[in-house]
């Protein structure tokens, strides 16, 4: 019987022992930093530290429906005036948080791993000297990669001008393709490491896989790790997929999208502003729900959203090094270093609220949410909460729709679980993506090792 569990505290923004003042926005940004400590927003970069901590939870205690706190604002009383102290300006100086060393690579490849990458052509450069280092990984996902597989990186630009990087792995020459896949990748992540080794699995039984990184993440142009606009982000991947649609080798066949982590979001919003875009939608561990948890009380995201109109790209929310929630396989845990792109800073203040805004419209419409529909999640993840697949699942208006929580799994189910439990997750996108193309089944299934008994 699979058991689900959610913390029983939370130090977020819900703490009912926690007495919030009427401060007004005149406390500025030393009030913000105050008041982000409390906030269990995190990234998990690589699923290292970049990915949004969205649910406050932990092993071990029962689920339950937590009830809603409403939040005391107790205002400051009517104080006499004071005379004016004139006190010396203070420079704020924000710093990027250094690269911790790779284990196993050169102080010469540290060091490059260790540059800033901010700017593309930065994020390039490294990508290229890392290139042959990760492809000898010990990690399942490159060592029983499929070969033979066609494989295209190409650059095109974006209805801003800028530079989006693409790649797609087809299936063997001769092999009939039987529908395409669309990638959407997780916060701070880029479609270049793990994912290559999914998207070879996924075009070796017969579908053409194609992934973008967004602008400011991985390959593609933009300020590192800065979403200025996330509705203008989604844009950009529906153009961008629709464009490959269109190509004449896939016209006639079906298409899918699949959405991991914030991915997931992008995904839904991709669907809800284009619900008849897609012949089926596959998310995995999707971030589609801020928990009452760690959502900000209206006063506090007021003062965030006025500042983040004032520095939009000033890195002041904390982070987490949430790599051990994320990876159950502490091997594989170490090798999340060498994704030597990933964004892994403090999250950029206009960035965590476009992603609170994001999920909170997703939120109020996930009973549009009507294509075929796979949902897939780790019972024991704490990075996203398995509870909002749940909740998902219930009210999406799909009339095909199908959630799948593997017992004992993180965040990463297709990157950080033992080797049998990942090949099943793969396994099980690959069957439902049979099960929804019009072309016959079972001649070119994927080969991959004994599931190990798993169901």
């Amino acid at each position: 019987m699979l058991s689900l569990h959610v913390s029983s505290k939370c130090d977020g923004w819900t703490n009912p022992n926690r007495t919030w003042l009427g401060t007004g926005f005149g406390t500025g940004t030393a009030y913000l930093k105050k008041q982000c400590k409390a906030m269990e927003l995190s990234m998990s970069s690589r699923f290292r530290s970049s990915e949004l901590h969205l649910f406050c939870r932990a092993l071990g205690t029962p689920l339950k429906v937590r009830p809603y706190h409403h939040l005391p604002i107790i205002l400051r009383p009517k104080l006499k005036p004071t005379p004016i102290v004139s006190v010396p300006k203070t420079r704020v100086l924000i710093t990027a948080k250094k690269r911790s060393s790779i284990e196993g690579v050169s102080e010469e490849m540290n060091a490059i791993a260790s540059q800033s990458l901010d700017s593309a052509s930065a994020r390039r450069r490294v990508r290229s000297a890392f290139l042959d280092v990760q492809q000898q990984l010990d990690h399942c996902l490159f060592k029983i990669a499929p070969t033979g597989i066609r494989t295209e990186e190409w650059y095109e630009k974006n209805s801003r001008g800028l530079e989006i990087f693409s790649k797609c792995w087809l299936p063997k020459p001769g092999i009939r393709t039987k529908g395409s896949l669309c990638f959407c990748h997780g916060y701070g992540d880029t479609c270049t490491f793990f994912f290559e080794g999914i998207a070879k699995q996924i075009a070796a039984s017969g579908y053409a896989v194609y992934a973008l990184d967004y602008p400011g993440f991985g390959l593609s142009d933009g300020l590192h790790g800065y979403i200025s606009s996330f509705d203008e982000l989604v844009d950009d991947v529906i153009d961008h997929y629709t464009k490959i649609k269109g190509r004449p080798e896939l016209r006639g066949l079906p298409h899918f999208i699949l959405g991991q982590s914030m991915g997931g979001a992008v995904t839904l919003k991709a669907h809800l502003k284009e619900p008849s875009g897609w012949d089926g939608v596959i998310l995995v561990a999707p971030m589609c729900k801020i928990a009452e948890d760690v959502t900000p009380p209206p006063a506090v995201l007021k003062v965030l959203t006025l500042l983040s109109k004032a520095m939009p790209k000033a890195k002041l929310f904390p982070q987490k090094d949430l790599a051990e929630l994320a990876f159950r396989d502490s091997r594989k845990r170490k090798m999340a270093a060498y994704n030597v792109i990933s964004y892994n800073d403090q999250m950029r203040l206009r960035t965590a609220v476009e992603l609170l805004e994001a999920t909170s419209d997703i939120e109020m419409q996930l009973e549009k949410v009507s294509s075929p529909l796979l949902i897939l999640h780790g019972a024991a993840d704490k990075v996203t909460d398995p509870l909002v697949s749940q909740f998902l699942y219930e009210k999406a208006s799909s009339k095909d729709k199908t959630l799948k929580l593997y017992e004992e799994g993180y965040h990463c189910i297709l990157e950080g679980e033992p080797d049998d439990r990942i090949f099943t997750v793969l396994r099980d996108i690959i069957a439902w993506l049979d099960s929804h193309c019009s072309l016959n089944r079972g001649s070119l299934n994927i080969k991959v090792p004994s599931s190990g008994g798993e169901n």
